[in-house]
């Protein structure tokens, strides 16, 4: 131990001096008191360090000592250093902006990076134009430590996910979008939606205007045909999103002929007459069914009926449940299905016109009765005023 306290103060007045601090005798004792010298030998001794201390040593042994002391300060960082991977959503605060991009104060050992070009999954001109200093993000991990303990982030990839999803949402709700014509060619249009861009060929072109380059621009509403992410492959169409759903034998519970376009794994798209419509996997049939493409194949010819339909939105629903003479028949036999669809058709109508007659026989009766109230009310106020 008095080994120990003799290092500590040896090398107390070697850094007075290289500090230009002139030390006495009694100053030293003043400096180095007996106690705070056993306080440095007893974190010495137990190799314990709570801060930061650079001791210039001059014998071997002290040397010794201090390596080991630097040791174990660093197992002690490490014990306090958060563990990040690949694929890693964080929460950071941008400090500081530069050519290179949005440096983020995530908590690591060091700060992380976010290149300008994964900002944003929108065109940006800078990281400075997407980020404000002093605001938290959330970022994804994309590149491990580059050597330097720095961390690669992205904002554009989380984007990018978020925009694939919203694609497919909106081609199982058989939604209209508007894109944006990018350029055209004589296959067809390249358009952005969601930041992603997209193909509509040319047989899904409803417009008819003299020169197409001058649709490079402008907005065109468009439905969604095929929609891979693994593929990074987007298909649409302007002519089923333009197409108006009228009464032109398109009725709520008429029987149509229809072609499948496509299976999807929440139903089929049926085209009726030039009009796409969804037949949802629960409207196929009162059996349950466990894949669409178990029942269903592109090409195939069937009768639908129209359910519902929405001009706004420019969507049919459709339903081969509802023409099963018995259920489980599409699945069983859906040639019998088809040859009694138009049969059951007429009874789906005429049970919608009844429910229909109903409801306005009731509503007819309650407003009757909301008549007769009044009557009697104005009859009472009367006869209050001759009274």
């Amino acid at each position: 131990m008095a080994a120990i306290v003799s290092t500590a103060a040896t090398a107390v007045r070697v850094n007075a001096k290289a500090a230009g601090i002139k030390t006495t005798g009694s100053s030293r004792a003043a400096f180095l008191s007996r106690k705070a010298a056993r306080s440095v030998a007893a974190v010495a001794a137990t190799r314990k360090v709570a801060t930061r201390a650079v001791v210039t040593e001059t014998t071997a042994e002290s040397s010794a000592d201090s390596a080991e002391l630097y040791k174990e300060f660093e197992r002690l960082l490490v014990d306090y250093q958060f563990s990040y991977k690949v694929g890693d959503r964080v929460t950071g605060k941008v400090f500081h902006c530069d050519a290179k991009g949005a440096w983020v104060d995530i908590g690591a050992k060091a700060a992380a990076l976010c290149p300008g070009s994964e900002a944003s999954l929108a065109q940006a001109r800078n990281a400075a134009a997407v980020f404000d200093i002093g605001e938290e993000y959330e970022f994804e991990i994309i590149r491990d430590d580059d050597g330097d303990g720095s961390l690669t982030l992205s904002v554009r990839k989380i984007q990018l996910e978020a925009a694939w999803n919203r694609c497919r949402e909106m081609q199982a709700n058989d939604e209209a979008v508007n894109s944006v014509v990018l350029s055209v060619n004589r296959g067809g249009l390249l358009v952005e939606v969601e930041h992603l861009r997209g193909f509509v060929p040319q047989s899904h072109i409803a417009m008819r205007v003299p020169n197409r380059d001058e649709l490079i621009g402008q907005s065109v509403p468009v439905k969604f045909l095929e929609v891979d992410e693994e593929k990074n492959r987007l298909v649409m169409s302007n002519r089923l999103a333009t197409d108006v759903v009228s009464g032109e034998g398109l009725g709520v519970g008429d029987v149509c002929k229809g072609v499948v376009q496509a299976v999807k794994p929440y139903g089929a798209f049926v085209d009726v007459g030039g009009v796409s419509g969804l037949l949802h996997i629960s409207q196929i049939s009162h059996d349950r069914i466990v894949a669409v493409e178990n029942v269903l194949a592109p090409g195939d010819e069937l009768k639908v009926l129209i359910l519902s339909k929405d001009a706004e939105r420019s969507r049919l629903s459709l339903s081969t449940k509802k023409l099963e003479p018995s259920p489980g028949d599409m699945l069983r036999n859906p040639a019998l299905v088809f040859e009694k669809a138009d049969e059951m058709g007429r009874l789906f109508r005429e049970r919608v016109a009844a429910a229909e007659a109903a409801a306005q026989a009731e509503e007819g009766a309650v407003q009757g009765e909301m008549a007769g109230m009044e009557v009697s009310k104005s009859a009472d106020e009367e006869s209050g005023e001759e009274a």
